[in-house]
C-alpha cells in the first residue's frame, strides 16, 4: 500500500444515504466494509465524520440561536455519527477508539495526541469526534489538524464526486476534471475543496489531499494503494 498512516474525512451528509435526513445504516455498513479492506492490509486509519446529517452550527443563526451554541450543538452531532461508524466496525470486528475533543468519558476517550498515535500503532482505527472543541471551526479544519498531529501521509477526502473539477460538475456538464493541481492553483482558480483554514494548515504543512467519489465501490482502496484516484492536491 501506497499510504502507511491516512486520514479520512467523511461529511455528514454522506451518512444519510438516500435520505433527507439522519443516518442511512447501509451506507454506514458500507464503509465500515471498504474501512476493513484497507486496515486488513496494515494500513492505520484515522477518521473524521462532520455533523451535517444531523446539525449544522451554521445554520442555527437563521433559526436565532447563538452561533457558538450552535456549533457546539453541531460538535455534538460529529460525535453521533462517529459512534454509528464505530459501532458498524467493531461489528466487523475491527477494534476501534473514539476520542473527542469535549470530554464525555462515558462514552469516548478525551483526545490525547499521543495516546492517539498509540492506538494507530497498535492497529486501532482512531474516529476523532467533536471537531477541535471550538466554535468558529469546521470538522475540515479538525481533519487537519488532526492528520497533522498524528503524522498522516496524506488526508483522503471522500465525496460524492469523482475529483475536483474546473466548476461544479452536478451543474455545469462540460466541467473538465484535475488529475493533480498544486496548492497554489487551487487558491488562483478560486476552488472549493476545504474551508480556507483548513487547506492552508494543509499547504503550511506540507499535507497532501485526495478528493475522490467514496461512493464508488472500491476506490478507497485503490486511492490507498496509490492508484490515480480522484484528484491529488500537493504543493
Amino acid at each position: 500500500m501506497k499510504y502507511k498512516r491516512i486520514l479520512l474525512k467523511l461529511s455528514g451528509e454522506s451518512l444519510m444515504g438516500e435520505k433527507d435526513f439522519g443516518i442511512d445504516y447501509s451506507v454506514v455498513s458500507k464503509y465500515a466494509d471498504d474501512i476493513k479492506e484497507v486496515v486488513d492490509k496494515g494500513v492505520a486509519v484515522a477518521i473524521v465524520i462532520g455533523g451535517g446529517n444531523i446539525y449544522r452550527g451554521l445554520d442555527s443563526t437563521k433559526s436565532g440561536i447563538d452561533r457558538v451554541q450552535g456549533d457546539y450543538m453541531g460538535m455534538l452531532s460529529t460525535v453521533i455519527n462517529s459512534m454509528a461508524l464505530q459501532s458498524a466496525l467493531e461489528h466487523l470486528g475491527i477494534y476501534t477508539r473514539l476520542m473527542s475533543a469535549i470530554k464525555m468519558e462515558q462514552i469516548c476517550e478525551p483526545f490525547i495526541r499521543r495516546r492517539a498515535v498509540r492506538h494507530l500503532e497498535k492497529g486501532r482505527v482512531v474516529i476523532f469526534g467533536a471537531g477541535t472543541g471550538n466554535p468558529y471551526f469546521t470538522t475540515d479544519t479538525a481533519a487537519a489538524l488532526r492528520a497533522i498531529e498524528i503524522e498522516a501521509d496524506v488526508i483522503l477526502k471522500g465525496t460524492r464526486v469523482d475529483g475536483i473539477y474546473t466548476s461544479d460538475p452536478e451543474k455545469v456538464s462540460d466541467a473538465s476534471k484535475y488529475d493533480n493541481i498544486t496548492f497554489t492553483e487551487v487558491y488562483e482558480k478560486g476552488l472549493s475543496i476545504m474551508d480556507m483554514t483548513a487547506f492552508t494548515l494543509c499547504n503550511e504543512n506540507k499535507l497532501p489531499i485526495i478528493v475522490f467519489d467514496i461512493n464508488q465501490k472500491g476506490n478507497f482502496f485503490r486511492v490507498v494503494s496509490g492508484e490515480n484516484v480522484g484528484t491529488l492536491v500537493t504543493e
